[in-house]
């Protein structure tokens, strides 16, 4: 090819509106591979091995499949090990896509930009060793975008909602989405939504290993539930080659078993440390709340005659702080969590308006606020502004701490909670118990996706860096309300008591084998080492009380 022909001095790229002349041969080629992806990658793809450099892309069985599935379906979502080459095989697939579909906008988006464009760039070395009548033209080739003559283009960026805002894609990329904060996940997809929408055929591929229950865990649950329209693979990491038994114990031996089930058995565990058990985790599920609307999901409607409590946690209405609550019913145990609110853009003073609406909606709910920082403001406009009776207040008893009541006066009484140290101490330590122990039952995803990030740091529990903690923190309030005295007046039910009746009950169940059998044939008297006799009094078929006589 003449120098003039080239891409900006590169031979290996083809320069735009450079007439190409075809063999007989070239075009049987060209159309099949037009046809045909599996095909196309399989011999003419070639991808750069650590080990052995540029080779062909020697395609593994559950790759083939995995084109397929992208060329036939709209919407797909994958959970792979690492390192299994889910990276390596969508460019491949995209590669061919820009190649044979003029006028086609590719969307390629990662945790981090850094990441994209490295995907990126493994599609323009692929690209760079095509055979040139296989080759558009190039219009532009940078590290975070390529356009072809064709009229086709692709980009690179983080995974963002202003990445793709205002722009239209015909197939949109998210690689490793299980690695992106929730809060920009949701962000990303209220607003990409109506651009995916807005399209009869445009793709989303989402694929990522599992990092915790977020939004990739919750899209790939409801596509295993039949929710969505994604269609799901999995892939085990057997599936590799070379991957065996022996791999498998040296893996565990360098890194860690929990480490293994996350990244390569693609479990989705949450993170370590977690308040609540990863056991506990695994098994809690979600329904879809039966109403939604502007950060308020209710998931049962109220019932006459029954009780419920909210908790309040409030922020200030800006960034990545939420202001939220949870509603319980509280009318029997095990306790059932209702109804929640959850949002970032509500301002302090209207947010009382919400916790009031709320609560007469459910039977005039008991309302108790943390009123740190700015919390103080919305419980005062509760009271006093709105006048709701339902409001609790807490005064400072000494050692006690502080004491929950309605209608406290006096110098060291608040319209609500501080969260102090110990009342956060004592709160997550009842919620673990609620939780584990089936008194407190959950099934909001939100929720239950912060209790999966929400982790021991120093003598406390936070949320992990990049997650939220509001609604979880809304149950910490709620678990150490709980405990007062009262809230057992309110509800004629000592919590505390139950779960330790609970526990003893599961404690003798599990001695039970163990007990003392009396076949009937010895004596009921014994003579012990001192000469003293005992005697054994009979209760029943069981003879375990003694008493000496």
């Amino acid at each position: 090819m003449a120098q003039n022909e080239v891409y900006l001095g590169n031979p290996n790229l083809k320069k735009a509106n450079i007439a190409q002349d075809f063999t007989k041969d070239q075009i049987a080629e060209y159309i099949k591979c037009s046809e045909d992806p599996v095909y196309f990658i399989k011999n003419y793809v070639r991808i750069v091995s650590l080990d052995k450099g540029l080779i062909p892309f020697d395609m593994y069985h559950f790759q083939e499949e995995m084109v397929e599935k992208f060329h036939e379906n709209r919407f797909n979502i994958a959970k792979l090990p690492r390192q299994s080459g889910k990276s390596t095989i969508v460019t491949s697939y995209l590669l061919w896509y820009v190649l044979f579909n003029p006028e086609v906008n590719v969307a390629i988006l990662a945790n981090k930009a850094a990441t994209s464009r490295e995907m990126l760039q493994r599609l323009q070395k692929s690209y760079e060793h095509l055979p040139k009548w296989l080759q558009q033209g190039i219009i532009q080739w940078n590290r975070g975008s390529l356009e072809l003559e064709n009229g086709s283009k692709i980009m690179a960026a983080s995974t963002s909602s202003s990445a793709v805002r205002g722009m239209s894609f015909n197939v949109i990329f998210l690689d490793e989405f299980a690695f992106v904060p929730n809060h920009i996940a949701d962000e990303f997809f209220s607003s990409v939504y109506p651009t995916i929408s807005s399209g009869k055929s445009t793709k989303v591929i989402i694929i990522s290993t599992p990092h915790g229950m977020n939004m990739f865990y919750k899209l790939w649950h409801d596509s295993e539930r039949g929710k969505n329209e994604y269609v799901n693979t999995e892939v085990h990491w057997s599936e590799i080659p070379g991957r065996d038994d022996k791999w498998k114990a040296q893996t565990i031996a360098n890194t860690s078993e929990q480490q293994f089930k996350v990244e390569f058995e693609c479990e989705f565990l949450g993170s370590v440390d977690t308040l609540i058990s990863p056991s506990k985790l695994k098994i809690m599920t979600y329904d879809d709340p039966v109403k939604r609307n502007a950060g308020l999901d209710i998931f049962e409607n109220p019932i006459q005659g029954h009780q419920y409590v909210m908790a309040c946690d409030v922020a200030r209405g800006v960034s990545n702080d939420y202001s939220a609550f949870v509603v319980v019913d509280t009318t029997t145990l095990p306790y059932k969590m209702v109804a929640k609110y959850k949002n970032n853009t509500i301002k302090p003073i209207l947010f009382p308006n919400i916790i009031v609406q709320t609560a007469r909606h459910y039977n005039g709910a008991f309302v108790l606020v943390e009123v740190n920082d700015v919390g103080g403001q919305v419980a005062d406009i509760i009271h006093f502004d709105l006048e709701y009776d339902n409001l609790l207040m807490a005064a400072m008893r000494g050692r006690a701490g502080q004491i929950v009541g309605q209608g406290f006066s006096g110098n060291k009484t608040q319209m609500g909670v501080k969260m102090s140290t110990a009342v956060k101490k004592v709160g997550c330590s009842n919620l673990k118990a609620l939780i584990e122990e089936d008194k407190l039952l959950i099934t909001d995803y939100d929720i239950i996706a912060e209790l999966t990030t929400f982790i021991e740091k120093g003598q406390s529990f936070q949320a992990e860096e990049g997650c939220n903690d509001d609604l979880a923190m809304c149950l910490v309030i709620f678990a150490w309300l709980s405990l007062q005295n009262y809230f057992r007046e309110m509800n004629d039910n000592d919590v505390r008591q139950r779960i330790y009746d609970d526990q003893r009950e599961n404690i003798e169940q599990d001695m039970a084998p163990f007990g003392f059998i009396d076949d009937g044939l010895s004596d009921n008297t014994f003579k012990d080492a001192q000469g003293d006799i005992w005697h054994t009094d009979e209760y029943g078929d069981r003879a375990y009380m003694w008493e000496y006589r």
